[in-house]
């Protein structure tokens, strides 16, 4: 600046001679050039530092009361749902969707991921013979493939698939996945640690995975996640897609129902986890229906009654 300043006095000395017109005219045009190079100087000042791997971080926003719904239902839980276009967290009992248990059926999602990447199935069609034990859900007592086991929930046919998988690789894609607190026991609990634990996962760790998973930012074949995502449908319209997979965890006091997956609509996405204490079996529908009303308070799913 004082370089600036110098020279502007020596311009002044150089043309006092021609004239006060010159002299203006040389003051006008210093005091343009300080001006831009001052503004310059603030603009530089008042940008923020950045890098390209910073994002954003969800913005919690204050929330319809989705707490209604639950107590008409008269059960405690908890729903987390993001909205992604516009980085907006809406939440009931912010403690709860910070709080880690087991998966239990909402880990098939994963889990299909794994079989279909390793090979242990072919495609989606693909059957496996039922065992012959009689289970308390009819729809498990028959053979099923990938598609059909994942709407009906056939846990044996999950466990078959983990079983084959195999520890280490299963442990492999745990890792790289960074699903949940990582922890699948041993050797031997390969076929149930989403179901008893070790493994546990936050309903906000859950929409963290089906962001990744909606991006095509996970660690296996497009091919793959294309064939997850299409098993994961369960309503389309020409207005919305709703992708989603329940679960239910028998092996905690009380249990707990699961309901995660997203919403497409309106040009955006819509993830949600929702858990719920289950004291009876009646109470399982209440995970999807206090979902759906939740959505309905975010003016989404208008158009079904």
């Amino acid at each position: 600046m004082k370089n600036i300043l110098f020279r502007m006095w020596q311009s002044l000395r150089r043309y006092a001679k021609r004239g006060t017109q010159a002299i203006v005219f040389t003051i006008i045009g210093c005091l343009a050039v300080l001006s831009v190079i001052t503004f310059g100087a603030m603009y530089v000042l008042a940008q923020p530092a950045s890098t390209s791997s910073e994002r954003p971080a969800m913005l919690a926003v204050k929330a319809p009361n989705f707490g209604r719904h639950f107590q008409e239902f008269g059960c405690e839980g908890s729903i987390l749902i993001y909205d992604s276009k516009n980085n907006r967290i809406y939440e009931h009992n912010s403690q709860r969707n910070a709080t880690a248990i087991a998966p239990a059926s909402t880990f098939k999602i994963f889990n299909a991921l794994v079989a279909l990447e390793t090979g242990v199935v072919p495609d989606d069609v693909a059957v496996l013979t039922w065992d012959g034990i009689h289970r308390e859900i009819d729809t498990w007592n028959h053979d099923t493939n990938l598609r059909q086991a994942f709407k009906d929930s056939t846990v044996w046919f999950y466990q078959v698939l983990a079983r084959k998988a195999g520890y280490e690789r299963m442990q492999q894609f745990i890792n790289k996945v960074g699903y949940g607190n990582r922890q699948i026991g041993t050797a031997a609990d390969i076929d149930r640690f989403w179901l008893q634990q070790p493994l546990q996962i936050t309903p906000k760790q859950q929409i963290e995975f089906l962001q990744r998973l909606y991006q095509g930012d996970l660690p296996f074949s497009q091919r793959t996640i294309n064939l997850v995502k299409d098993i994961m449908v369960r309503e389309q319209t020409p207005d919305y897609t709703l992708r989603g997979k329940t679960g239910w965890l028998t092996s905690t006091k009380p249990e707990v129902g699961w309901f995660v997956g997203y919403l497409e609509q309106n040009k955006n996405v819509y993830f949600f986890a929702t858990t719920l204490d289950m004291h009876k079996p009646e109470d399982a529908p209440a995970r999807i229906e206090i979902t759906r009303r939740s959505l309905k308070d975010l003016g989404l799913l208008a158009q079904i009654n």
